[in-house]
Order: structure tokens, then sequence, then C-alpha cells
């Protein structure tokens, strides 16, 4: 049994899963495949990746195989920020489970705490390139969010990219249904972001840590950043314990009691990074990994910054 992380509503979400952000098209499907059979049940997807039928026709096929139930998966599907007007979130959802072909998912995030105007376009703009808000406020849309849970539509509600601030007015709001179940946020050894998991553990928020090798093929990506996968002291310690570069990184999260989610095309990657638990990094090399932090974020959401949810202002 691959080890979990339990949510508040007692579900327990396997705390390895496959990402499917920048899965190549036609590719999918059978990256969904290999990673079921080879153990996997977390899979984390969002309407975004606009790869959601892929990823449906991926777990079909292992459930009408026999290789797996669909209560065994743990299914992740995130509203993207063109949907949060409250009476957009319900269509949202549903467009997502008529792709996937589920009745459910385990877990429904909101992607970003920013609202876009609603449309065709997945990213809105202005004659400046400045990104169109739709004057929403993030607490409706949560609002509505939590009837998704009551009819049965998904199982837990989550946010994703939200800062402390962001998620205290969650707690904090009057009439409060559910609480987060999960922030999932970027997270790696240049991002190490302890203050954020303290506090959500504090709160019985669980976290997933995106982009856990650094996102090496982002789009954006420049010469000049740094690059985790070829860091010396990364390079060393799987040396040490004769791993890969990936399998410290993913390990990393997963000693922290934090859910990690990493994204492969490649069947044997998708099995290696699943190879974690057969070792353990010692306190001593958890304390090194953890001095390598510099805040540095691969995802800056640079396109969001004059936003008024922008949430990467502040500390955490």
């Amino acid at each position: 049994m691959i080890p979990a992380v339990t949510l508040y509503n007692g579900a327990k979400m396997p705390i390895v899963g496959l990402g499917t952000w920048r899965a190549e098209p036609g590719k999918v499907a059978e990256s969904v495949k290999v990673a079921i059979s080879s153990g996997y049940r977390h899979i984390d997807g969002a309407f975004v990746y606009e790869n959601e039928e892929e990823v449906g026709a991926g777990v079909h096929a292992m459930i009408e195989q026999g290789v797996v139930k669909r209560e065994d998966l743990f299914i992740v599907s995130k509203l993207w920020c063109t949907f949060h007007v409250p009476s957009l979130v319900r269509g949202a959802c549903e467009k997502t489970l008529k792709d996937l072909k589920l009745d459910y998912v385990d877990l429904y995030l909101m992607h970003f705490p920013v609202g876009m105007q609603s449309g065709e376009k997945i990213f809105p703009s202005d004659e400046n390139n400045e990104i169109i808000s739709d004057d929403s406020c993030f607490l409706d849309t949560w609002e509505a969010m939590e009837k998704l849970v009551d009819d049965g539509l998904v199982k837990a509600i989550g946010v994703s990219n939200f800062n402390k601030d962001q998620i205290e007015a969650i707690l904090n709001k009057p009439g409060l249904k559910y609480k987060p179940a999960n922030n999932q946020i970027e997270c790696h050894p240049y991002l190490t972001q302890e203050k954020m998991i303290n506090y959500c553990h504090s709160k019985g928020i669980t976290v997933t840590a995106f982009s856990p090798l650094g996102s090496p093929d982002r789009p954006w990506a420049s010469s000049d950043d740094p690059c985790l996968l070829e860091d010396a002291t990364i390079l060393a310690i799987a040396k040490k314990y004769n791993k890969t570069p990936a399998q410290v990184l993913m390990r990393f999260h997963t000693q922290r009691k934090v859910a990690v989610i990493a994204k492969s095309a490649t069947p044997s990657r998708i099995k290696e990074n699943f190879q974690l638990f057969d070792f353990e990094l010692s306190q001593g090399d958890m304390k090194t990994i953890l001095g390598l932090n510099k805040n540095w974020r691969g995802f800056p959401a640079k396109w969001a910054v004059k936003h008024k949810d922008y949430p990467f202002n502040t500390e955490y």
C-alpha cells in the first residue's frame, strides 16, 4: 500500500500522484495507463490542461481491464479562473466530469484565487495584454464549490496557489460549510514553503507540492534559471542513496507529509518516480535540502500580477 495523507473528510489521498500538465497530446492516456499499472492511484488534472478526455480514457481502460476499481483511485481536477462567477461553477465541474467520464472527482480545487472574464478564452486579455478580471470574489466562488460537495459531484474541495491571508478569508467566512481540504502549491528545495506548510497543517489542511523537480520543461524557462535536477547538493545526496535526483526531490516532500505530483510521459520515469519508499533521507540530509531555499518561483503567475487577488505579494 502506498502511504497516504488523510483529508478531514476521512478520504485518503495517496502521497504520490501523476501530474498531467503539459503532457503531450496523444500520450496522456498511455501515461495514465502506465502509471496505474505501476501502482499509482492518485491522478492530478485540470480543465486548463486541455487533456481531461485523454486522462478519462486512460482511467477507463484500466477500470475496464480490471486493474483498478473507481473507488481505488483518487482523481483531482481544478476549476479554472474564467468560471469563478458562482453561476458558472457547476457547469465547469460537469464539463470536467463529462470529459473524464466520471460521476465524481475526489478533490476539486480552485486553481487560482484570481477570477477572469468568462468566455472561450483561457487567458482573456485587453489591448495592453493585461488579463481581464470578472470582478468576482473567491469567497462567493467557494460557496458555489460547497454546493458541488452537497450535490455529490465532488467528494472534497480545496484551493491551489492561495496565500495564507486568502485561506484565512475562507476559514473565517460567515456560514462556511466546508473548509479547504487541500492547498496545492509550487514546492521544491528552492521554494521550501515551510511557513505555508506548517500553517496549512496547523489548520488541518493537507498540502500537495507541484513542480517538485522545478518544472524544467516549463515554456517560459530561461537559461539563467536555477536547475534543481543538476544541483550539486541534490546530485551528491542522490549518489549517497543510489537514487536518482528526481527520487530524492520527491522523497523530500513525502517525508514532510506533503503529497507530491510529478509529470512524465516516459514509462521508465513514471515507474521510477514512484519508487520512493525503499529509502529514507536522514534528518541531516533533509536539513541540507531545506537549506537550499531561495524563495525562487518557477510559476510566478506574472499574467495575474495586477489582479486584486494576485497571491504572491505576501511572505507566504
